[in-house]
C-alpha cells in the first residue's frame, strides 16, 4: 500500500463469507445419513500443485494459501472476480478442482497508494515501516511499490526536508524497499525486535492514513495477485483495516516487528483484508537489523 507517513518514526472487511467444507448430511431424524461421501483427502504435493496452478490462472483479485488443517487451498476472492474467474481457477486444477475452497471479499485487493502526507517521494505518500541499522548507518523499511515510484523521499509534503534515498525495492514477488537516513537532523527511534506472525495473533497496524488500528493474523504464506496486476509470495493475511497511504507501514505485537503494510481491501469505517510483507525476509535481503 502506498502510504502516508512522518518521519519520526513509527505511528502508532471485506467479511470473509467462509465456505464450510465436508459438512455431513443429516436426515429428517438426525442421524448421519449413510449415503454421505467422506471429503476427498489430498496430499501435501496435490494441494502444492493446486497452488501453483491457481497461480498459472493469473486471475487478478484473488489471494491464497494451503490451509493444513482443511487440506484445501483456499482462495480468497475480492468483488471484481466473476463467476467465469472462479470456473478458470477451477479449471486450472483440472482433476484437483475439489481442493479449492473459495471465499469471498467484498472489497477489492490492491496495493493501497495514496498522493498526500507522510514520507513523500516522486508524487506519492507512504508510510515509514521499521527504523533499521547496518554498522552506523541507519534506514527504514517501507513497502515496495512505494521504493518503485520514488529515488528520494521527504519528511514533508512541499519536499523541503530530505530524509533520504531509496537504496533498494522490491516489488512484485515482494513489497519491500529500504531508504537510507541522509538528514542527520532527524530522529529514528528503535524499541522493536524481529519475529515471525502466527495465525490468532492479536496484532496491530500502524500507517499514515489512517493511524492505529488491531486486529488478527488469519492466514501465513499467502500469494495475492493484485487487482490491476502485480502479485506477491508469501504475505501474512489480516482482518485489520487499512486505506490508501498507509503502505508501508509497521505490523506489530507489542515490541515484536512482523510486517510491513502491502495491499488490502476495504477501509477503516467498514473493515477489509489487508496483507503484509513479513519483515525478516527484508532485513535478511538487505543485512539490516531493527533495534
Amino acid at each position: 500500500m502506498r502510504n502516508n507517513r512522518t518521519n519520526t518514526g513509527i505511528r502508532r472487511r471485506t467479511r470473509l463469507l467462509a465456505v464450510a467444507a465436508g459438512v455431513v448430511a443429516v436426515t429428517a431424524a438426525g442421524l448421519p445419513n449413510a449415503g454421505a461421501a467422506s471429503p476427498e483427502v489430498y496430499s501435501a504435493t496435490q494441494l502444492s500443485r493446486v497452488s501453483d496452478a491457481v497461480l498459472k490462472a493469473g486471475v487478478g483479485g484473488t489471494a491464497w494459501h494451503v490451509d493444513e488443517a482443511s487440506g484445501r487451498v483456499v482462495v480468497t476472492a475480492d468483488s471484481t472476480v466473476s463467476q467465469s474467474g472462479i470456473d478458470q481457477l477451477k479449471k486450472a486444477a483440472g482433476a484437483e478442482a475439489g481442493a479449492i475452497r473459495i471465499e469471498r471479499d467484498r472489497g477489492v485487493f490492491t496495493p493501497l497508494g495514496s498522493a498526500g502526507d507522510a514520507i513523500y517521494g516522486g508524487g506519492y505518500r507512504c508510510s515509514l515501516g521499521f527504523n533499521v541499522v547496518s554498522g552506523s548507518t541507519y534506514y527504514f523499511l517501507t513497502a515496495g511499490h512505494c521504493g518503485d515510484v520514488a529515488k528520494t523521499w521527504y519528511a514533508n509534503s512541499s519536499q523541503s526536508t530530505l530524509i533520504g534515498p531509496t537504496v533498494g525495492s522490491s516489488f512484485p514477488g515482494n513489497d519491500y524497499a529500504l531508504v537510507r537516513y541522509d538528514n542527520a537532523s532527524l530522529s529514528h527511534p528503535g524499541g522493536y525486535s524481529a519475529a515471525d506472525a502466527y495465525v490468532g495473533e492479536s496484532v496491530k497496524r500502524t500507517g499514515s492514513t489512517t493511524g492505529t488500528h488491531s486486529g488478527t493474523v488469519t492466514a501465513l504464506n499467502v500469494t495475492v495477485h493484485y487487482s490491476g496486476g502485480g502479485t506477491v509470495r508469501g504475505m501474512i493475511q489480516t482482518n485489520v483495516c487499512a486505506e490508501p497511504g498507509d503502505s508501508g507501514g509497521p505490523l506489530y505485537d507489542g515490541s515484536k516487528a512482523l510486517g510491513l503494510t502491502s495491499g488490502g481491501s476495504g477501509n477503516c469505517r467498514s473493515g477489509g483484508t489487508t496483507f503484509y510483507q513479513p519483515v525478516k525476509e527484508a532485513l535478511g535481503k538487505y543485512q539490516v537489523s531493527v533495534y
